[in-house]
């Protein structure tokens, strides 16, 4: 069997109040909010929410989780865990990070790495900026 045509889009990322979490990455990143869908009753299930790269291809999505525990930054053994995080590369680290706080992020008290930031967007989880040398 050949394999057909695959591509990873983006993640979907669970959180209690995905429309807000979406709006935020929406401000942080500079992408439209593309979809969302909202039952009319809080905390329902249909919550979800959709932002898109501009320049096509890439996507975040995001979802009600109805369980949902903000991961705890650094790991703490027998804590929620952080499942996966996002890297967002920035011309200006520091101008980033200042953009990021205006957004509605935090800075992460633990920062293992020199010339990179670990952030935590409002549902507390992390994410880092690091400078794009590109």
């Amino acid at each position: 069997m050949r394999r057909p045509a695959m591509r990873v889009a983006g993640p979907v990322i669970g959180s209690a109040d995905p429309l807000r979490l979406a709006e935020f990455y929406a401000t942080l990143l500079d992408w439209p909010l593309t979809d969302r869908e909202h039952a009319g009753v809080e905390g329902a299930a249909q919550d979800w929410a959709r932002i898109r790269c501009p320049s096509g291809g890439q996507k975040l999505e995001f979802r009600y989780e109805p369980y949902f525990t903000p991961p705890t930054w650094p790991p703490v053994e027998g804590e929620q865990q952080m499942l996966m995080h996002l890297d967002i590369a920035v011309e200006d680290l520091d101008a980033g990070v200042a953009w990021a706080i205006g957004a509605g992020a935090t800075v992460a008290e633990f920062q293992p790495q020199e010339g990179i930031r670990v952030m935590l967007d409002p549902a507390g989880n992390p994410f880092c900026l690091f400078p794009d040398h590109a």
